[in-house]
């Protein structure tokens, strides 16, 4: 049987919510083994006098833990 953790990271893009995503998946992947899965828990926007300076989600990402040997 698997046993799965959940660790909640925050990233950002200044294009777009969906390069947000993508830009948090790809960093997960390089520090976290066995990333199965993630779900945006919330997103946001950071502005400067009136423009959209960058777009923020919270990512809930899931990965297996390794068998303990």
């Amino acid at each position: 049987m698997s046993v799965a953790r959940v660790t909640e990271i925050i990233c950002g893009s200044p294009k777009s919510f969906k390069d947000a995503i993508e830009n948090g998946i790809d960093r997960a992947n390089k520090t976290l083994k066995n990333v199965e899965g993630a779900w945006v828990k919330d997103q946001s926007i950071l502005m400067d006098k009136g423009k959209i300076k960058e777009y923020r989600v919270i990512l809930k990402v899931t990965f297996v833990l390794d068998d303990a040997v």
